[in-house]
């Protein structure tokens, strides 16, 4: 397993798709090398944010070569591979790995709601499956179940290669908990853009950002920023790009961000159902952010 910790400016990558739906795969590769230019330091595939329930196997497994031959050792490919039955999350994985992912992200079975032992043994079979680091998400308001400190912390300290929380909550008093009593090994993200800077004052190691498919650069000096103490500058981009972290939630993610994408001129505005587009009122917020932000024209 590698060693390196899972730490930085993670993007939870979109996937484009063409007008008949299919892969986009040139508008792939150019997102990789834009997030390879900003200084990402790791990119997800194949996540939520990449429209993962509507994604098959054979789609996943492409999506995940290709971000991986672009990717090189340029940046750290962690892919997304979780669902709610066990069993399939394993296939998901050894696919994973199998395309080449150099880490996973599995989230947390939603909508059966097991108990924590129950997410205990998901866990523990996905990471005897496989070699490569794991990084667990828990996301209770989509899987309408939390993973408490405690199971995370089990899973921590039980198996080698879950390596990482991605805890896409605002519970700071869990937060707080991770972070004080996790292995010295093992990385604690957040998954909530507008935490970024008070979660990393707290000594999180990162975010997994939907906010970096548009503002990558950003996104990446925020958090350097914040590892280096530099609060007052911290404060000033957190500032700038607060309004963009709201209006990427305006609809269900990712829709306003493959709008933005569409209108950055990065991928064409495709969705697959049962997303759909914007609504044209929030259409003009999103498109007058971004020209605030010197985005678009």
């Amino acid at each position: 397993m590698s060693k390196r910790k899972i730490t930085g400016s993670a993007v939870a990558l979109v996937t484009p798709f063409k007008q008949d739906l299919s892969v986009d795969k040139e508008a792939l590769r150019r997102l990789v090398q834009f997030h390879i230019a900003a200084g990402t330091d790791i990119v997800i595939p194949c996540g939520t944010t990449g429209e993962s329930p509507t994604l098959t196997a054979g789609e996943q497994t492409e999506i995940i070569e290709i971000v991986r031959e672009e990717a090189g050792n340029k940046i750290l490919v962690a892919a997304g591979a979780g669902t709610n039955a066990t069993d399939n999350a394993v296939t998901l994985a050894k696919n994973a790995e199998k395309a080449g992912a150099q880490a996973l992200l599995s989230v947390a079975p939603y909508y059966n709601k097991p108990s924590q032992e129950g997410f205990y043994q998901h866990y523990s079979h996905i990471a005897a499956a496989v070699s490569i680091p794991i990084i667990v998400y828990n996301v209770p308001g989509r899987t309408g179940s939390n993973m408490t400190a405690q199971t995370i912390l089990r899973l921590a300290n039980d198996f080698e290669n879950i390596a990482a929380v991605k805890e896409a909550s605002d519970n700071m008093s869990q937060i707080i908990e991770l972070l004080a009593l996790r292995p010295q090994s093992f990385s604690v993200l957040t998954g909530e853009d507008p935490l970024i800077l008070p979660f990393m004052a707290l000594g999180g190691d990162g975010v997994i950002s939907v906010a970096a498919n548009q503002v990558p650069g950003e996104i990446k000096q925020l958090v350097t920023l914040m590892r280096e103490g530099n609060l007052e500058e911290a404060r000033t981009i957190n500032n700038r790009l607060r309004r963009l972290f709201s209006l990427n939630f305006i609809e269900s993610n990712p829709v306003p961000v493959k709008y933005s994408l569409s209108l950055m001129g990065m991928i064409e505005e495709i969705y697959r159902l049962p997303l759909v587009a914007l609504q044209e009122e929030n259409k003009e917020q999103v498109k007058e952010e971004l020209r605030s932000l010197g985005l678009v024209n």
